[in-house]
């Protein structure tokens, strides 16, 4: 009986697998193995609400098995050392995982490769699963990626679909092979009560109902903060219980307005992958350096507290970050107007503000997260580095009548329309509303500070 080896790590699903696809296509018999690493551990990156909701995708991934003949082998070490025990219990000598982009999965990816080629083993990675187009499939020539979105989603958007893969029927796994037990939710301390629930089984049903009742109405809805109009599948395709290649083929069979902004989304998405693809270094410096001279943690302490409380005196930028401490989920316009006042406004670090996302984001996607706070900052793809979204502004726009502020904002659930938006302006006395702080940087103060620490 020959046995291959599908290592699962962001693709947590049985439906359109290319790995595990080909590991079921290869051999009599499949481990499905998951390991918990112990170095992502050890970086701080585990969190306890990635790991909450990581703990639903692995119960429902075993349940799927368990219908299907099989069962999920879950280990806890260092991923080639779990991998090769696994190979050596089992005579299997194929391995097959999905292609990812970050610098530690590129090591990971080649230690594992030369671990196996010592012991005449094979490693099968495959690409088009974690994103829809491979990072390296698109690129300008003499060049390794491509740094502008709008060219880079021209040519995205016609590359040749793959086919959308059916989840097996049947999984055979070895007798014997040891396994830890599944984790549970129950076993997580500390997270944040709205956080989701994981799994394949749960992304699908997200995905059925928001097809039917908010795709089409996505272009013009999914910046209306109150109306919470997006797909929230970010943190189902950070962990691969959604196909991205699915989604891109749905949403085009869908058709209308609607599936072209979402589609259009998705490659963002990739576009960004294919940056870190190629410069794994930007998850931690500037991809376009710009002689920032930053304030330090220890100059702007106060504002970054207020601003990871969400008490910075500006309703909508508080509400945003209030919403990512109940749920670790945060609507993406309050993800924009967050990273702006704390890079622009406050000009802190973009650091210290992906570091503060990743702390609660279940979505945390190193290439989504780092990357789009640089183009916020001003140092990372975006073309105009000096753009300054304004919270008062912002707000009118996309919370008009203030819903979304005097949903997670309490202390001003009791100010109508937009005047919430501005609690200081209330009484005329230049105080905020009682319960609520004052402004902890005036906008124009704010303004000036960048343009000066910018040379401008």
């Amino acid at each position: 009986m020959t046995v291959a080896v599908v290592l699962f790590t962001r693709d947590l699903r049985l439906r359109d697998n290319p790995a595990l696809r080909a590991a079921l296509a290869s051999a009599d018999a499949v481990v499905p193995l998951f390991v918990r690493d112990d170095a992502i551990a050890a970086t701080g990156y585990a969190v306890p609400n990635r790991q909450a909701f990581l703990a639903d995708c692995l119960t429902d991934l075993d349940r799927q098995l368990r219908e299907r003949g099989g069962r999920l082998v879950v280990r806890s070490g260092d991923v080639v050392e779990q991998v090769c025990s696994v190979l050596h219990e089992t005579g299997a000598t194929d391995v097959h995982m999905a292609a990812d982009v970050s610098a530690y999965a590129q090591a990971r990816e080649d230690r594992l490769r030369r671990a196996l080629a010592a012991g005449r083993r094979r490693l099968h990675v495959h690409d088009r699963s974690v994103t829809v187009v491979a990072p390296g499939d698109i690129t300008p020539a003499g060049k390794d990626h491509m740094a502008v979105f709008t060219p880079y989603f021209r040519r995205w958007a016609t590359a040749p679909p793959r086919e959308v893969l059916a989840a097996p029927r049947r999984v055979h796994v070895p007798a014997g092979v040891r396994s830890e037990p599944v984790p549970s939710r129950e076993d997580v301390r500390g997270a944040a009560p709205g956080v989701g629930r994981g799994g394949e089984s749960a992304g699908r049903a997200r995905l059925a109902a928001w097809t039917r009742s908010g795709l089409d109405a996505y272009a013009e809805r999914h910046d209306d903060l109150a109306a919470d109009a997006t797909s929230r599948l970010s943190a189902h395709l950070h962990f691969g219980t959604l196909s991205p290649v699915e989604l891109v083929a749905r949403a085009r069979r869908r058709g209308g307005l609607g599936a072209e902004a979402f589609v259009r989304q998705l490659a963002w998405r990739d576009f960004h992958h294919q940056v870190l693809a190629a410069r794994p270094a930007a998850s931690r410096a500037d991809y376009r350096p710009r002689g920032d001279r930053w304030r330090t943690e220890e100059q702007a302490g106060e504002e970054i507290e207020a601003w990871q409380q969400g008490r910075t005196g500006y309703p909508v930028v508080d509400a945003a970050m209030r919403q990512l401490l109940h749920e670790g989920w945060m609507h993406n316009r309050g993800r924009l107007l967050a990273a702006s006042f704390l890079t622009k406004t406050c000009y802190v670090d973009w650091r210290v503000g992906a570091r503060h996302f990743l702390s609660l984001l279940v979505d945390g996607d190193v290439a989504n997260n780092q990357l789009n706070w640089q183009w916020t900052a001003g140092t990372g793809t975006d073309t105009r580095p000096n753009r300054v979204l304004n919270p008062l502004a912002q707000a009118a726009r996309y919370d008009p009548d203030g819903a979304y502020v005097r949903r997670w904002v309490p202390e001003l659930e009791g100010i109508a329309g937009r005047a919430v938006h501005a609690p200081w302006k209330l009484h005329g006395t230049g105080r905020a509303a009682p319960g609520y702080p004052a402004p902890v940087v005036g906008l124009a103060d704010g303004l000036t500070r960048f343009r000066r620490a910018r040379g401008g």
